[in-house]
């Protein structure tokens, strides 16, 4: 059995799986200041009567590290930055905890500036006068050559609590986008970490043996004991599970939008011939921009609970919600309220829900009918909009699935698939807005749940191979080793495999569900003086793809299992 358990801003839902079909699902509201106590309610219901010790795995897809980042609570960090020449140091900094060393190396590698200790020493001094307890260190062209970080991380010792290495955070060249996701990993490190240790004592409690493990912003997952070392991986977690949720019931293979209606926002993510989107660069949150791997979503406030109110002559609807609809005694009216007294759903409180509407009504002065429907169709509206906003920004540019790049295509949405609580009333509506057919699948409710619990591990890995100095990187692993000078292509293509093999299997996928493929393959001659050819630079870049263990849509081949 599987268990799949995704922490929304709203609901906690989960699913159980067994031999890869749904058996049961739950649902419970989400303690925002306790989001261990929603773990436990949901994972109590739905285990309840089963045997524990059948769960093979349990997933979970969580706002822990998203909320920290937007809502700014996170920790200090004090940042040591190694830049060279270049970008202005002011356009590098990161908070006023940032400080420039003189050390660098080029982009091929080489060491330029070696560290000053004293340097590195005089920094932490006051780095512990502060107070700081978490150090990022990153280093322009890091992951050509670690060195100069690890050096530094070296003299530091053991004087903070973590030190988070840039070169460690992606295979990727930006440093700029470096920083922001070395800065973001030690801010939420303490913060996860928790997290994480109470979701084992919990595990624990229950008596469950099963490995845990955590859905990450690209769509795939990694175990929860691995993430503690890469926690800003788990960003984002919600919109991927709701993409994972999608790509699982619907198996179409046409151009798309994909919503998932909830409580709070909406999130909103784009499929091109049935494959989800990717972040080119990495995603982007809290305004900073990072080199995390990550599906390309958008999330906006409008959802069934968001806040309605009049003033100026119309209506607004969120980004605010203040609790649960009126229907189910929230503060304020809602969205969900004015679907009740239109009959759409015939869940919650209907006296309450309309003698909410009926306040919006009486500041507008219509009847509360038309107030109500005014309400629905502006949500509706919003979504779309949103959605036809993220749709005209993709096709100005270069259209990335998690697969390969698609030059020149043009998205033209021919269906939506929409998910979530809302989803079965607005469906309809959005229908007929848009004028393309809006799918629910089977299980909307909880597909964020199911995306969790069917997503397969998913990583990457980068190799540089520079064969006239000897040396092969890959900034992921931290790896840096010598090799000979006839190493070639076929070998980094090798090496490059089995090392991302390893980290597969150590983030916990299965032997069957590790499908790889190089999605960069660059090789080119190094000359010096009159054209003598000096050796060879080589760059593979590998990946575990993302998917599903399984198509619920589509026959397991193997569901005993």
């Amino acid at each position: 059995m599987i268990v799949g358990i995704d922490v929304g801003g709203t609901h906690t839902d989960a699913v159980l799986l067994e031999n890869l079909r749904i058996k049961k699902t739950a649902k419970v509201v989400t303690n925002q200041d306790n989001l261990i106590e929603s773990l436990a309610a949901v994972t109590e219901e739905i285990l309840n009567g089963e045997d524990p010790a059948a769960v093979e795995r349990i997933v979970l897809s969580t706002t822990i590290s998203t909320n920290a980042i937007v809502q700014g609570k996170t920790s200090r960090v004090g940042m040591i930055l190694a830049g060279g020449p270049g970008l202005s140091p002011e356009m590098l900094r990161i908070g006023e905890d940032t400080r420039f060393i003189s050390g660098y190396v080029n982009h091929r590698g080489i060491e330029i500036a070696g560290t000053d200790r004293g340097e590195v020493a005089g920094i932490a001094d006051t780095f512990e006068r502060e107070k700081i307890g978490h150090v990022g260190i990153v280093g322009k062209f890091s992951t050509r050559n670690p060195s100069l970080e690890t050096e530094i991380g070296d003299i530091l010792g053991t004087r903070f609590r973590h030190l988070s290495f840039g070169h460690l955070m992606s295979g990727n060249l930006n440093f700029p986008r470096r920083i922001a996701t070395t800065y973001l990993n030690a801010a939420i490190w303490d913060t996860y970490g928790a997290f994480v240790a109470s979701v084992t004592d919990l595990v624990d409690r229950m008596r469950i043996t099963a490995p845990v493990y955590i859905l990450k912003a690209d769509g795939g997952t990694s175990k929860i004991s691995q993430s503690v070392g890469y926690p800003v991986g788990s960003i984002l977690s919600g919109p991927a599970a709701s993409i994972m949720g999608i790509l699982s019931l619907s198996n179409g293979s046409e151009d798309a939008i994909a919503l998932d209606i909830g409580g709070t926002t909406t999130d909103i993510a784009i499929f091109a011939d049935g494959v989800p989107l990717l972040e080119p660069l990495g995603v982007t949150i809290g305004g900073h921009k990072t080199l995390i791997r990550g599906l390309l979503t958008r999330s906006i406030g409008v959802g069934g609970d968001s806040r309605v109110g009049y003033g100026e002559g119309r209506i607004t609807i969120g980004p605010e919600r203040d609790g649960p609809a009126a229907a189910f005694g929230g503060p304020s009216p809602t969205p969900t309220d004015a679907m009740i007294v239109l009959g759409l759903t015939d869940i919650g409180d209907r006296e309450k829900a309309t003698e909410a509407m009926q306040e919006v009504a009486d500041r507008a002065n219509r009847p509360i009918e038309e107030t109500a429907r005014d309400v629905f169709e502006l949500a509706c509206r919003k979504v779309l909009s949103a959605a036809e906003e993220m749709v005209g920004e993709i096709n100005k540019k270069p259209v990335y699935t998690v697969h390969e790049i698609l030059e020149g295509k043009q998205i033209a949405p021919r269906v939506m698939y929409v998910v979530g609580g809302p989803a079965g009333p607005m469906a309809p509506y959005l229908e007929k807005m848009r004028g393309i057919p809006a799918r629910v699948p089977e299980y909307a409710e909880v597909a964020n749940a199911i995306g969790a619990a069917l997503a397969r591990t998913t990583t990457e890995v980068t190799l540089l191979a520079d064969t006239e100095r000897g040396e092969v990187t890959i900034a992921e692993e931290g790896i840096q080793a010598p090799i000979p000078r006839g190493f070639t292509r076929q070998d980094a293509i090798g090496l490059c495999k089995e090392t991302l093999r390893a980290r597969a299997l150590r983030m916990g996928a299965r032997e069957d569900d590790i499908e790889m493929e190089i999605i960069e393959d660059q090789s080119f001659n190094m000359v010096r003086g009159m054209g003598y050819a000096t050796g060879r630079n080589i760059r593979i870049k590998a990946q575990v793809k993302p998917g599903l263990i399984v198509d619920l849509r589509q026959e397991a081949p193997d569901a005993g299992r």
